[in-house]
């Protein structure tokens, strides 16, 4: 029996864009769904439960940003890879799409080569992942659960947002052990993701803000590491 192929939705307002992905990502053996705005993106995702989404960011009636706020907040989603497709090429921009929760961004005009790959190598990461990775960890009053992409302290629920959940996870996976920033950059956001240092520095601040105690040291030069 064949495998089932993964469920691509794309979302975008300009129906060549559309095309043209939809037609190179069918040709790698992507099963996809379209939709031609944000609403139309968030109510498409709940029918058809993909495995990776592709969100235009200026898009009609809520934007590719505000969609991917939505879906982040619904739990069937909080694992579902998401990309950007932007015009905007400034770091700001960047960094807050993966502050809300976005895998990966590809810039307009769009290389599908280069989209194709980086959809690949997002599947790849998916599929070399260890059992281990999916054990909570328990560290003194902190439980961080990556099952269910929960983090709790004195069994209060914190929210964080997914880029955020998994960066403090890998840190917390080895208490004292101090990682390089690209060793960071690597396994959090990957090899094909171009982005600056100082998107890491913003999710740390993010993360002691949200937990309220400061248990990531930032090792200058080097990295960061986790200590309670």
């Amino acid at each position: 029996m064949e495998p089932t192929p993964r469920r691509i939705l794309i979302a975008d307002d300009e129906p060549d864009i559309l095309e043209i992905i939809s037609y190179n990502l069918n040709r790698e053996g992507y099963e996809t769904f379209t939709a031609k705005n944000g609403v139309e993106a968030v109510e498409r995702a709940k029918v058809v439960n993909p495995d990776l989404i592709i969100l235009d960011v200026m898009m009609p009636k809520k934007t590719g940003m505000e969609a991917c706020q939505i879906l982040r907040g619904m739990p069937q989603f909080q694992n579902t890879l998401i990309i950007f497709l932007t015009a905007m090429s400034d770091e700001t921009s960047q960094i807050r799409g993966l502050e809300l929760g976005a895998d990966d961004y590809v810039s307009k005009p769009i290389s599908t080569k280069v989209l194709v790959s980086r959809v690949n190598a997002l599947f790849r990461r998916i599929n070399t992942k260890n059992e281990d990775d999916d054990k909570a960890l328990t560290i003194e009053n902190m439980v961080i659960d990556p099952s269910r992409f929960v983090v709790k302290i004195d069994d209060v629920e914190i929210p964080l947002a997914k880029k955020e959940f998994e960066l403090l996870h890998l840190l917390g996976s080895k208490p004292g052990r101090v990682f390089l920033r690209t060793e960071i950059l690597s396994q959090i956001w990957g090899k094909e993701v171009i982005v600056g240092d100082r998107t890491i520095d913003v999710h740390i601040r993010k993360i002691r803000q949200k937990l309220g105690i400061d248990c990531i040291t930032t090792v200058k030069g080097v990295g960061y590491k986790f200590e309670l």
